[in-house]
Formats: C-alpha cells, structure tokens, sequence
C-alpha cells in the first residue's frame, strides 16, 4: 500500500458499461476507492446496498464514490442491476487484479482484492486507508470522519 500523504497511482479501468473511467478525472474533489471482493457475496453485498443507502454523505462532502473488484464489467452491470446501484463499478478484471496490486490490496492467493477503503483527497494524495477481513463487514463510521476532516483543511 501507498504510504498516506503520496500521491496514488492513477489508473484506467472500464465501469459495469465498459466505459473507461481514470483516477485522475475526478482531480479536484475527494475520491474514495471502496474495493470490494466479489459481486454477488453477502458480505459485499451487505456493504454496497449500505452504500447504496448513505450516497447523501458522498454528495454532502462532494466525494467521488468508486467501487473496484476484481470482476469482470458484464458480472458488475448484472450486479448493479440486481441491487439498483447507481454508483461507478469498476473491473480490475484484465489483467486481473493490476490496480489492486499498484494500491497494495490483491490477494493473489484467493484471486481478488482485499476489502479495502482508499480516500484519496482533490490533489490525488492518499490521506486514509482502512481494511477489513475478506469474510467481515468493514466498519463505516471513520469514513465520516475521513470526509470531514478533507472539508475542513
């Protein structure tokens, strides 16, 4: 993982619709990278729908969310219609797994990246990591604190 206060690495990945999407076109306003394991799991699911929910805190602190698996785009769109997602998915899925690895998160063993919450300030500088285990739901309530302190420096 990136070292908070560098810069992260960009990245071009497709979204659920197989549109390309960069890091770096949402320069001047925070971003937060959610990765997630598989479309589908509970556990993922559970996190997503939550998200979901609270999409109000993302435009209240006018922050990008970006959630990345390991997926393909087609299992992503299947995905986001099943659940009424209306937040950018996007595949890591060729070659598999590459932006997981460039921010540190891929488990190569299991094949998908790790559940990890990467935000990312307006510069493009890493300011918050936080990880959870592959078979538990993370905890939400810093991700508030995160995005209130970016609004208030």
């Amino acid at each position: 993982m990136s070292v908070i206060g560098s810069t992260t690495p960009d990245f071009t990945l497709v979204n659920r619709h197989g549109e390309p999407r960069s890091l770096s076109q949402y320069r001047g306003r925070p971003v937060v990278l959610v990765f997630f394991p598989f479309a589908f799991s509970p556990v993922c699911t559970d996190e997503l729908c939550h998200l979901q929910d609270h999409t109000d805190m993302f435009e209240e602190f006018d922050a990008t969310l970006l959630c990345l698996s390991t997926d393909s785009h087609f299992a992503l769109d299947a995905f986001a219609r099943q659940e009424s997602y209306d937040f950018e998915l996007l595949s890591d899925f060729w070659p598999h797994g590459e932006v997981a690895s460039a921010y540190g998160v891929m488990d190569a063993e299991e094949g998908c990246a790790r559940r990890h919450t990467v935000v990312v300030d307006a510069a493009g500088t890493l300011v918050d990591v936080s990880a959870a285990d592959i078979t538990e739901p993370r905890a939400w309530e810093d991700l508030r604190r995160v995005l209130e302190s970016l609004q208030r420096s």
